[in-house]
């Protein structure tokens, strides 16, 4: 079946429709990782963007149970250039088609990508529109330009409830934005005792829970989205350690008082070269994010830049020693991607075991 793929701009992809034969509209982004497909697809920071992949074939190793990082995908649409209809993978479990089809997810093959790339990145991205409908053009480019992008993302992608990944070791809450399955891998693998909460917890929530340290997730959309969070970890702040990534770096930096702002077109990949600031070392990182920390916005804020990106120079990584917190942009727990920066959990237990040996001797006295 014939599908076609519209941008606000007027564009038109025409290629071959898979996955659901749906209409979907959505932010048109790029992500440059050569595998990965599967945890991108159920990345929830993704959700409402048609993503395109850069490297032309996809779906040929299918879809596996354990390479999910969210309990389905949240995606609008997938554009690829080359659509593999049979995987072959020892893992594979079903098929990239299967799966968009029973998430109701158009997809669209044969569309050139490498063009449609170099547009987003000349232009920046925007909206655009999968269907199978052959009405008019210019009937489908005023309903896309009239169709209004989401702005309640995270709402859709937190969890509705508390819960809980019991182990014997620190306590963390983990606020909820559209966390990726990886950052609890990570916890949980370091014996932590993971407490996840959504992510309109309150402070005296949070205090409730008597973590040794809070972890902010990832998440979709812009951090100005969600104030109540801003809110809550401007009051939590300094109480206890704290971790941000991606989402939660952004909406660290926002409740310090420095500011964000849309990118261009955004970072979305496994290979950005990352430079750590205090020891020159430069890390192959993996990110997805459209939204940044403005560097000018740091002074008098009590942050200080840890690591900046080294293809456009953009704020990386954060901290504010005195209240024993830190963030970064990019994702340490990977997946896709390289896991370089894994070294990030550690040092979030080293600043919790920390704390709570000054909290001992301060009762010992």
């Amino acid at each position: 079946m014939r599908a076609r793929l519209i941008l606000e701009d007027g564009t038109e992809c025409v290629g071959t429709a898979f996955g659901a034969t749906t209409e979907s509209v959505g932010e048109v982004v790029f992500n440059t990782g050569l595998t990965g497909y599967q945890e991108v697809l159920s990345d929830p920071s993704y959700c409402g963007q048609i993503v395109t992949m850069t490297y032309p074939l996809i779906g040929n190793y299918g879809i596996n149970r354990d390479d999910f990082e969210a309990v389905r995908p949240y995606i609008h649409g997938f554009v690829v250039r080359e659509h593999c209809d049979t995987p072959s993978n020892w893992r594979s479990a079903g098929t990239l088609d299967e799966l968009l089809k029973a998430y109701d997810i158009p997809g669209i093959a044969g569309v050139d990508t490498r063009m449609l790339t170099r547009k987003i990145r000349y232009h920046g991205t925007m909206k655009g529109m999968i269907t199978t409908s052959e009405a008019p053009l210019s009937e489908l480019l005023d309903s896309l330009r009239r169709a209004p992008l989401m702005n309640d993302q995270v709402a859709r992608v937190s969890t509705k409830s508390v819960f809980s990944c019991p182990g014997t070791g620190h306590r963390v809450v983990l606020v909820d934005f559209g966390a990726k399955h990886g950052i609890l891998r990570e916890l949980t693998k370091r014996n932590c005792d993971v407490v996840v909460v959504p992510h309109n917890v309150t402070a005296a929530e949070i205090r409730r829970l008597h973590p040794d340290g809070i972890l902010l997730s990832n998440g979709p959309g812009d951090p100005k989205d969600v104030p109540q969070a801003i809110e809550t970890i401007r009051e939590i702040l300094g109480e206890y350690p704290l971790f941000g990534i991606c989402l939660g770096h952004q909406l660290f930096a926002l409740a310090s008082g420095a500011d964000t702002v849309k990118m261009k077109f955004g970072h979305r990949g496994g290979n950005h070269p990352v430079k750590e600031l205090a020891t020159g070392r430069t890390y192959i990182t993996s990110q997805n994010h459209s939204y940044a920390v403005k560097a000018e916005s740091i002074p008098g804020t009590g942050l200080e830049i840890t690591h900046v990106a080294l293809n456009d120079g953009t704020v990386e990584g954060l901290r504010n020693l005195e209240k024993r917190a830190f963030s970064v942009q990019y994702h340490p727990e990977a997946a896709p991607g390289p896991y370089d920066t894994g070294y990030l959990f550690d040092q979030f237990l080293e600043i919790m075991d920390t704390a709570k040996e000054e909290r001992a001797h301060a009762k010992a006295r």
